[in-house]
């Protein structure tokens, strides 16, 4: 839904133009961007082996950034190549109907063969989409402010923010405090984890306009830490002992998350920019929406994880180490420190602007 938005907000002037799709691009990542890099002082609480699996539980983040070999020369002129190639047939062997301009096939040209990059990826993604841009615009394709036009979209960089807010959460520690303080109080049992994951989430929803930032960047890893050490590897019978339920509970209650709050993602900003284009305009729509949006999404982020509990029950009950591990584990992690307190300055400034602004 967020590449949609991004999609679906660019600016009207013909003909359609392709920079929201290739700075959609540049703000798109994968969650495996968001995960820290691994670092020699992060602290790895264990509490002392037991029978239970979950005693020897392990918050810690781990990285799964995987680092790309650099090409050649001679495999980049390649791939230059076959895009020049693959645009060229586009634009003159494959037969342009009536009803197209010359401008928008030679834009639909340009548009395919950027895609092509994107899936055999010569070039990392941000640098391929620079250059589908750059090349608009040196053919004439797309006038100067056109092809940029769409870099003023306050949605495209309500984005970029909220991947720069994921960054923070990650590199200073605080989504994984704010989630190891609900395991603390809700962990005794695998639906008072569930709730507790859930919980945390929706308290920085409204900070980080992105599903796929927060769940990639700061549950995915908790959720896969606490998995592991009760002995439920994914892809095999024991993913039903305790990870498939918490991956499912917080994929469905992030949805009513993103529902909740205006700015907890990208469409919900799109369906505001529909409205406005459609002649209704919305006083204070942080708090309309929040007002509107507040029953159903509440009712639903308390009800579902108890639904699937019973549709789709973890054979895994109860976890009644969970709490003292992460007890011992901010005891380990020590008072907040100055770049947490900087994070959460940060979030709460941003959100008040959201609100009043």
């Amino acid at each position: 839904m967020e590449s949609f938005a991004l999609h679906s907000l660019s600016p009207p002037p013909p003909p359609p133009s392709p920079p929201l799709f290739t700075l959609a691009i540049l703000c798109s990542t994968d969650h495996r961007d968001l995960s820290p890099s691994p670092n020699p002082h992060q602290q790895h609480i264990h509490s002392q082996p037991s029978d239970h699996p979950l005693k020897n539980v392990s918050f810690s983040l781990h990285s799964t950034t995987k680092t790309k070999s650099s090409r050649p020369n001679s495999e980049f002129s390649h791939w230059i190549k076959i895009r020049k190639t693959a645009r060229l047939i586009v634009r003159f062997a494959v037969p342009k109907p009536i009803e197209v301009t010359s401008q928008a096939w030679q834009l639909l040209s340009i548009f395919l063969s950027t895609i092509a990059g994107l899936v055999l990826s010569p070039l990392p993604v941000g640098a391929w989409a620079f250059l589908g841009l750059t090349t608009s615009v040196v053919t004439k394709t797309l006038a100067f402010p056109t092809a940029f036009s769409a870099f003023t979209s306050e949605v495209i960089w309500l984005i970029v923010i909220s991947f720069f807010f994921a960054r923070g959460f990650v590199k200073t520690g605080l989504g994984d405090r704010i989630a190891t303080y609900f395991v603390k109080w809700l962990g005794k049992s695998t639906l008072g984890l569930s709730y507790g994951l859930t919980f945390s989430e929706v308290l920085i929803a409204p900070a980080m306009p992105s599903t796929t930032a927060r769940a990639g960047g700061v549950f995915l890893p908790i959720i896969k830490s606490l998995s592991l050490s009760a002995g439920s590897k994914p892809g095999d019978a024991s993913s039903k002992k305790l990870g498939s339920y918490l991956i499912q509970s917080q994929f469905q209650c992030s949805s009513c998350s993103s529902a909740l709050f205006l700015t907890a993602a990208a469409q919900n900003l799109l369906c505001l920019k529909l409205a406005e284009e459609l002649g209704v305009i919305i006083s204070s729509p942080w708090v309309s929406w929040f007002k509107a949006a507040s029953l159903p999404a509440l009712f639903s982020i308390l009800a579902t994880p108890l639904i699937l509990y019973k549709l789709y029950p973890p054979e895994m009950k109860d976890t009644p180490e969970a709490p003292a591990v992460a007890a011992k584990k901010l005891e380990n992690m020590g008072p907040v420190t100055r770049n947490e307190w900087t994070m959460v300055g940060t979030m709460v400034l941003a959100v008040s602007l959201w609100v009043f602004g």
